[in-house]
């Protein structure tokens, strides 16, 4: 049975944002949702991201970890060091949500919320820089590419992020949520991560190609992946403990070009999430195990490729750092506006900005409207997530709280450290 969803009984509240860093992170936002970019490939989104930073004041530095990830810098005085970090890459989806402004790009689609994270940040640096009489210190700015093949954070962290442009005190993020837009969840409980550990692993199958009429004379890597594919539901339902939050989801298959061929190979890619390293490293063994013995059952000529091409720890965010973010967030927002969140099973490479023992906080940004509420409940439905075809932001509320939210999140720290300076 599918829960129906309950619409919020009132819009929330907009922050106060002055209406010309409203606008233009709205025409940012606009811009960069019609024109996305996958992994690796955001040169035009980092540009655009880079110019907005230029004018609030920033002093950017582009390239930083080899593709298009950039630093601003933003520095007001002797005092900490606040990082605000967003994502500039998009998701090979095809965008369905009807928006004038919907993507241009075929295939390629911000589902994941990046484009508004990029608008916030972009928002919330030019109110830090309209506001600096009541702050002091420096503000990095981190356009991150990459982030959906968790990749983009370890690449700029080894090209030195830390060391050529500071190491923060606190590292903020934010990350869109099909929870009624304009409201905010932070960890319920930092004994548990928010977020689950992650991993990507490719996979390849060999068979031996031939005649689909004579499969007898060939070895099917198709039928190979097939048995694996379910096979592999048995790592969560079977091995893992019914406590652990786990997942593990086959993203793709592909195999073949004609109905009338049995190919050579088959590919797979797995995505593995856990809510701690030790589960996520049986859940990696036991599927490398299946993989094996279906390929040997199947009489594979060859064991097959397996190859982790991706892994971020689970993200625990910083407990005090974070009351006093969540503090500022409810005075703004409205104790009933700032909500608990329990472990999530999505996963994010933020988590390795805080590995060196910087303190970071992460929050939901509430982003679906009043409308999309209403229509998933007439409809039985619910509210298109994340990486859907249907994601759609409420921008005109989702976006001036995420500027609010980050531009608090960011004074609180600079303020409250400051002050003792």
């Amino acid at each position: 049975m599918k829960e129906t969803p309950t619409p919020p009984e009132s819009p929330p509240p907009l922050g106060d944002v002055p209406r010309e860093i409203l606008r233009s992170a709205i025409e940012l936002y606009l811009d960069v949702h019609a024109h996305p970019e996958l992994s690796g490939a955001e040169r035009r989104t980092a540009d655009r991201f880079a110019a907005h930073l230029e004018a609030s004041g920033c002093t950017v530095t582009r390239k930083v970890g080899g593709g298009h990830g950039l630093v601003g810098v933003l520095r007001n005085g002797a005092g900490p060091v606040v990082m605000l970090r967003t994502e500039l890459d998009a998701l090979p989806v095809t965008e369905r949500t009807g928006l004038a402004y919907a993507s241009t790009v075929p295939g390629v689609m911000h589902a994941c919320g990046h484009d508004l994270h990029l608008a916030a940040v972009a928002g919330a640096v030019a109110e830090l820089a309209r506001t600096r009489s009541a702050w002091r210190g420096t503000v990095l700015v981190v356009g991150q590419p990459a982030e959906e093949t968790l990749t983009g954070a370890r690449q700029m962290l080894a090209d030195g992020l830390y060391e050529r442009f500071g190491t923060p005190d606190v590292v903020l993020a934010q990350h869109t949520s099909p929870a009624p837009a304009g409201t905010l969840a932070h960890a319920a409980d930092f004994r548990t991560p928010l977020m689950a550990a992650g991993a990507a692993v490719d996979v390849t199958l060999y068979g031996r190609g031939g005649h689909a009429g004579t499969p007898h004379l060939a070895v099917d890597p198709v039928l190979a992946a097939a048995a694996t594919v379910l096979r592999l539901q048995s790592v969560v339902s079977r091995e893992t403990a019914p406590a652990e939050h786990a997942v593990l989801s086959v993203g793709t298959l592909r195999a073949g070009e004609r109905g009338n061929v049995i190919p050579d190979t088959a590919e797979l890619t797995l995505c593995m999430r856990a809510l701690s390293d030790p589960v996520l490293d049986r859940m990696t063994a036991a599927a490398l195990r299946i993989v094996r013995a279906e390929c040997a059952a199947s009489g594979c000529p060859r064991d097959p490729d397996f190859t982790v091409t991706a892994r971020s720890p689970a993200l625990l965010t910083d407990a005090a750092a974070t009351a006093s973010v969540r503090g500022a967030h409810e005075a703004l927002f409205g104790p009933e506006r700032v909500t608990d969140c329990g472990p999530l099973t999505a996963t994010e490479d933020f988590s390795w900005f805080g590995s060196r023992g910087v303190a970071t906080v992460y929050w939901m940004l509430g982003v679906s409207g009043v409308r999309q509420w209403r229509a998933a409940r007439d409809g039985g439905t619910h509210v298109p997530p994340n990486h859907s075809p249907e994601f759609a932001p409420d921008v005109r509320t989702a976006l001036p709280a995420g500027i609010t939210a980050m531009a608090s999140a960011a004074g609180q720290v600079l303020t409250r450290e400051g002050d003792t300076t």
